[in-house]
């Protein structure tokens, strides 16, 4: 296959383009719209247009003018350069011929020495070319080219020669030039030399230069405005026309005729003073107009006057009925003039005689779809069984129905699936009932009643099939249930009875039943599948309601589960809390108090974010593990480091797991309230800040540093510690008091504060304030809210002693103790405390170094402290029989409660607890 000129030859013998064929396509279809551009730019301008012409004219005069503009500067530039060479080439000789000296220089020795600097300096400044001087006979003295001098002078010497000025043009060695000729005379009149000056005719400017760009700029302007005021004409002549010439629009007119007496639609213009401008062949039947009506006045056709009165207003109508004759017409108005048209109005008219009789039936037909969309809107707004009753009977009543009701079985109340449906229906308990008055004798909501089998409600709610009654009065079945209250409900005026059982995703629920009174007309079949689209609609959003109900319950009954019983005992706080649950879902919220060794308090409030039983059980983990924590006796800061270990734990578990969600975030707050000294330490992990209420009522909110929330990993916390006065109250809480939808936080942070500010109250009193004072109308999320009101360890409940690190000492330490307790009624626990501080100290000397000190506090219970300021722990183990040592702290274990180290920052403290008589 031979290649000629990138195509190639097939074996047919037909050439073919080597390139791809999508890129042939694309070529031919970027040229086909190249073309229809041009095309389009083309008919803009076309010769056939009235504007087309007149942009050729414009374009023609424009050149014109520029051409003979152009030629007339040519003319004078060249005669204003000519005159100006020889006005400067005679200035610049006659002033050199007359300058003194110069015939004593000519009659000199060496002319050309002393006048050639002299010449070119005046050349330079007089601006000519050349000044030459020569003798009389023409030998050049002086010359710009110092090699031509002492050559014959070019030019016409003759006239000057005889005493006469001459200029003349010449092509001398610099070009065309225009050069002057002056005679050099002596004082007797003698001409003894030449002066010659000239200039390039080329190096003279003249206004041809600068007068040369504004002529074609102002040419180029002007033919720029021509097109433009030519596309400006065009564009506004086609927008008039909507792109049509002449034969475009008579065929469109002709068209519109046709199609406006055509269409079964009358068409009626007037124009501003009142006369018909138009009016189709449908228009002149449905007004009985002649034929010869265009341009008479409306007022003088003898038309029905509300017809007249709005062709002759020009005020806007839509669709308005006006009796004409036998016929009833509807009628559209509209001015002309609103879009800048001329005054007038153009109507339109259709004869609805006929729909008249069909627009109650519609009417009726969009009244109850507007109801079912209504109700859509209005039921099911909430997940409450109870709310979603009444919601249904509201949307029925009165616009369906005069009287509304539903009853549902007792377990859907509480979230429970009804039993299984027997021959009779079972009790019911009336929730809801709307009307339009309020003295009827029906069941009132909250009673509780069973439909007997031969009524319309039972026969309905066991079938699982609506029941239409149209006449109360001649069923014999409805009457089995209360002979008098029946008759009760006959003499009140009831007397028609639609019943749907409420039945969503196989489980009947209830029933709700429509009543009409003597006000209204009895129902019909029609009514009946709009009184079942409306219990449908319903059932789902009760059966929801149910659902949700029955989970809410099992959450917050795992929630509580998970949260403190009660608080424990103690004397260091006053502790009073409130705990909510959102409305929406349980969260993760969580509050604790956990007695600390030492007569020590821990309190603890958190968050976890989200809703569910997820929130609810991460919650409870977090609890649990900050509970283990406490018993370890850390600092808050270590606490909190510990908890965000086990979130980022359980975090990496669920995702190498997969399915269950991580957690989204936590935050917590811990505080250690001390009683001996009243301090207290704090730390939080994104949790909000506590507040300090001073017994005189001062609201503080201590700066503790913000630590990240629990998960993040990787940053540590910082604790904080604060001196307590005896009295003050602690409110700790979590986000969802202080924050709602509808209010910024710190708006719900002066709230808090303003209501704490009153001195005197106590724990149980601030909570309720505080709740009273920031619970949302709709509580969206958990609230935990904590109040402690410190007490201190009086002085007489302490003794301390600080012994040195010698063994003589544990005998006097033991006696001082025991006088302790015999000061304080302990007698009984003397023997047991001895020997437990006197294994502790002895310990503590054998193996710490520096002081040791001995504290022992009487709570709740008796507390022995032994301090040294070793940071090594013991512990408990098995002495072997031939062991000398080893069973001291075996001892103390045996004899005390409780007993455990605490690290400090000096060191330890050893503590056991014995429980008090």
């Amino acid at each position: 296959m031979a290649r000629i000129r990138g195509r190639s030859w097939g074996l047919s013998g037909r050439w073919f383009d080597g390139r791809r064929p999508e890129r042939r396509h694309e070529r031919r279809e970027a040229r086909r719209g190249s073309r229809a551009a041009s095309a389009r730019r083309l008919r803009l301008v076309a010769t056939r247009s009235v504007a087309g012409q007149m942009f050729l004219l414009q374009v023609l005069i424009v050149l014109l003018l520029v051409v003979a503009a152009v030629a007339v500067l040519l003319v004078q530039a060249r005669s204003d350069r000519f005159q100006a060479a020889r006005d400067r080439s005679l200035a610049a000789a006659e002033a050199f011929a007359h300058a003194p000296g110069l015939v004593a220089t000519l009659a000199g020795p060496d002319p050309s020495a002393v006048l050639q600097p002299l010449t070119e300096a005046a050349r330079m400044e007089g601006g000519v070319d050349f000044i030459v001087v020569t003798d009389r006979n023409g030998l050049r003295y002086t010359h710009p080219k110092p090699e031509l001098i002492g050559k014959h002078f070019i030019g016409n010497i003759g006239p000057s020669q005889s005493g006469r000025i001459h200029i003349e043009s010449v092509h001398g060695p610099l070009g065309e030039e225009v050069q002057a000729i002056v005679p050099v005379t002596d004082s007797h009149g003698t001409v003894v030399g030449l002066v010659a000056s000239g200039i390039k005719v080329s190096a003279v400017s003249s206004a041809f230069d600068r007068q040369l760009p504004v002529v074609l700029s102002a040419g180029a302007l002007a033919l720029l405005l021509a097109t433009g005021g030519t596309a400006l004409v065009t564009r506004r002549l086609r927008r008039q026309t909507h792109g049509l010439g002449p034969t475009e629009m008579t065929r469109m007119y002709e068209h519109h005729d046709a199609v406006l007496h055509a269409v079964r639609e009358g068409v009626v213009i007037v124009s501003g003073d009142g006369r018909i401008l138009l009016a189709n062949d449908e228009a002149r039947r449905l007004l009985d107009l002649a034929p010869d009506v265009e341009g008479r006045e409306v007022t003088g056709l003898g038309l029905d006057p509300r017809m007249a009165e709005l062709l002759v207003s020009r005020r806007v109508a839509s669709d308005e009925v006006i009796p004409f004759g036998d016929r009833l017409l509807a009628v559209n108005n509209r001015p002309t003039d609103r879009g800048g048209g001329p005054p007038g109005s153009v109507a339109t008219l259709r004869d609805s005689t006929d729909l008249q009789a069909l627009a109650g039936k519609a009417e009726v037909a969009r009244g109850r779809l507007r109801l079912l969309y209504d109700a859509s809107v209005l039921i099911g707004t909430s997940l409450d069984v109870q709310r979603t009753a009444e919601e249904l009977t509201q949307a029925a009543a009165p616009r369906f129905t005069d009287y509304a009701t539903v009853d549902l079985a007792e377990p859907v109340l509480r979230g429970e699936e009804p039993q299984a449906v027997g021959t009779e229906a079972p009790e019911l308990r009336r929730v809801a009932l709307t009307g339009v008055t309020d003295d009827h004798p029906l069941y009132r909501a909250g009673e509780l009643h069973r439909f007997a089998a031969p009524t319309p409600q039972a026969t309905g709610f066991v079938s699982g099939r609506p029941v239409l009654v149209p006449d109360l009065e001649a069923n014999a079945g409805w009457r089995t249930q209360d002979h008098d209250r029946t008759q009760e409900i006959l003499d009140y005026g009831f007397h028609s009875l639609i019943t749907v059982p409420l039945k969503a995703r196989g489980v009947l629920m209830g029933i709700a039943n429509f009543w009409r009174t003597r006000q209204s007309e009895p129902f019909e079949e029609d009514d009946l599948s709009l009184a079942e689209e409306l219990a449908a609609r319903a059932a789902v959003c009760i059966d929801n309601a149910r659902r949700y109900t029955r989970e809410h319950v099992m959450a917050v009954t795992l929630q509580h589960s998970l949260l403190p019983r009660g608080l424990p005992e103690q004397n260091a706080l006053d502790i009073a809390y409130r705990y909510l649950p959102a409305q929406a879902g349980v969260g993760g919220d969580w509050f604790d108090a956990i007695p600390l060794p030492g007569a020590r308090v821990a309190l603890v409030v958190g968050d976890v974010v989200g809703h569910g039983l997820h929130a609810a059980a991460t919650m409870g983990r977090l609890r649990t593990a900050v509970q283990n924590f406490s018993s370890l006796d850390l600092p808050p800061e270590e606490v909190l480091g510990h908890l965000d270990e086990l979130v980022g734990r359980i975090d990496q578990e669920v995702a190498e797991a997969g399915g269950e969600s991580a957690i989204a975030g936590a935050t917590c707050l811990y505080a250690i309230y001390d009683p001996v000294s009243g301090t207290c330490s704090m730390a939080r992990a994104g949790h909000p800040l506590p507040t300090l209420v001073h017994p005189d009522g001062t609201v503080e909110f201590p700066e503790l540093p913000a630590g990240p929330p629990l998960g993040l990993g990787g940053l540590p916390f910082e604790s904080a510690e604060i001196d307590v006065p005896e009295g003050s109250s602690l409110v700790l809480y979590t986000d969802g008091l202080i924050e709602d939808r509808t209010r910024d936080i710190d708006v719900g942070l002066e709230i808090l504060s303003s209501t704490l500010a009153a001195p005197g109250r106590t724990p149980q009193a601030t909570c309720e304030a505080v709740i009273a004072a920031l619970l949302p109308a709709r509580q969206s999320d958990d609230i935990a809210l904590l109040v402690a009101r410190t007490r201190i360890l009086e002085a007489d409940r302490i003794a301390e002693w600080e012994l040195p690190t010698d063994p003589a000492v544990v005998a006097g330490a033991r006696a001082d103790v025991s006088r302790k307790l015999t000061e304080w009624g302990l007698v009984e626990a003397v023997f047991t405390t001895e020997l437990i501080l006197s294994e502790l100290i002895t310990n503590a000397i054998r193996h710490a170094d520096g002081p040791i000190r001995v504290r022992v506090l009487r709570d709740r219970s008796l507390i022995c402290e032994v301090s040294d300021a070793s940071s090594t722990s013991p512990h408990l183990r098995y002495a072997a029989a031939e062991d000398e040592g080893g069973r001291g702290l075996f001892l103390v274990a045996q004899l005390a409660d409780r007993w455990g180290t605490r690290y400090t920052p000096e060191g330890k403290v050893i503590w056991a607890e014995q429980p008090l008589a």
